[in-house]
């Protein structure tokens, strides 16, 4: 979108057959990173194919107020349809302080983006309806838990929604060390119905987090238990700096590696034939129809230090074959 960065793309088809992106946007007078911190919107685009294009339509949960705990940014967006619900994870964060100058300087010391980082949280908004309104709690469903591995904060949640409208959610976390925060974690909680209350269901990461430094999970139940893909920071799993790996569990407290760990590549081969290794391709999103994944959905960029020097962000969708 012209004058706005764009991330985190989420797609469902709605009530009207058509499809439906929820994305993150936020002004590029901002810098990439950390602007999501404090100014993240999420909205939705539409779209008669799967493929696109996605024409924008609406902003879905816009700045709402730093009394609320997710009033100055919403980030992450997840889509999920249950039944006649439409179901929307995210995170949302605030603090108390003014908003930054377009075209200011604004960084990862800035005290805005401190606070903001610590007050990042898992929350939902529920629907009737594509189109909304959109209810929206006033408290996160997934809280920090002092003393514990997500005791700094929660974010980016990946939720499998059961039949029944029970929740499997995977989810990042980091934990207070001093007056810092530490690695990311990748943790799991439960709820029996959508709804809520969620629990954690292991005091410990489902990932060692001294070998295992993933974030951005997308999971899906499958006839053995659950899979699993994810952003390899380092690239030590799947054999590729931010790179996707692949990951299985019986019971979704539990993974494991597959056998093959590489579930996709920042390199890309385009309809024309050339082929371009992009800055980022992460937060990936599958869009399953009838039973099977049909599309792959990402967020990149066309840096060349990720994002960090990016001069354009957008969201792909790569068709899956067979």
């Amino acid at each position: 979108m012209e004058g706005y960065w764009v991330w985190c793309g989420s797609v469902v088809q709605g009530e009207d057959g058509r499809f439906h992106m929820f994305a993150s946007r936020w002004a590029k007078s901002l810098p990439m990173h950390p602007g999501w911190m404090v100014s993240s919107e999420i909205v939705r685009a539409d779209s008669d194919t799967p493929e696109g294009p996605y024409e924008f339509r609406e902003t879905v949960l816009p700045a709402r107020g730093a009394e609320y705990w997710d009033g100055r940014s919403t980030h992450n967006p997840h889509i999920v349809k249950h039944k006649d619900k439409y179901l929307l994870y995210y995170m949302g964060s605030t603090h108390p302080l003014s908003d930054p100058e377009p075209g200011g300087s604004f960084g990862l010391e800035d005290p805005r983006c401190i606070v903001a980082r610590s007050n990042k949280r898992v929350g939902l908004a529920m629907a009737d309806s594509v189109f909304g309104p959109w209810h929206r709690l006033d408290e996160p469903i997934l809280p920090v838990r002092p003393g514990r591995f997500d005791s700094f904060l929660t974010s980016n949640p990946a939720p499998c929604v059961h039949p029944d409208g029970s929740v499997l959610l995977i989810y990042k976390a980091r934990r207070y060390e001093g007056y810092q925060h530490g690695p990311m974690t990748i943790g799991a909680a439960y709820a029996e119905h959508y709804a809520g209350p969620y629990r954690v269901i292991s005091d410990m990461p489902v990932f060692p987090p001294d070998a295992f430094h993933i974030e951005d999970p997308f999971i899906w139940r499958t006839p053995e238990g659950y899979g699993m893909i994810a952003k390899d920071m380092e690239g030590h799993l799947c054999g590729e700096k931010h790179g996707g790996i692949h990951a299985l569990s019986a019971d979704g407290k539990e993974w494991r590696l597959q056998d093959n760990p590489l579930a996709y590549s920042r390199t890309v081969a385009w309809d024309d034939g050339t082929v371009q290794t992009l800055g980022n391709l992460e937060r990936p999103f599958l869009l399953f129809q009838n039973g099977r994944p049909t599309h792959l959905f990402a967020a990149v960029s066309n840096g060349r230090d990720g994002f960090m020097d990016a001069t354009e962000t957008w969201n792909m969708v790569i068709p899956l074959k067979g």
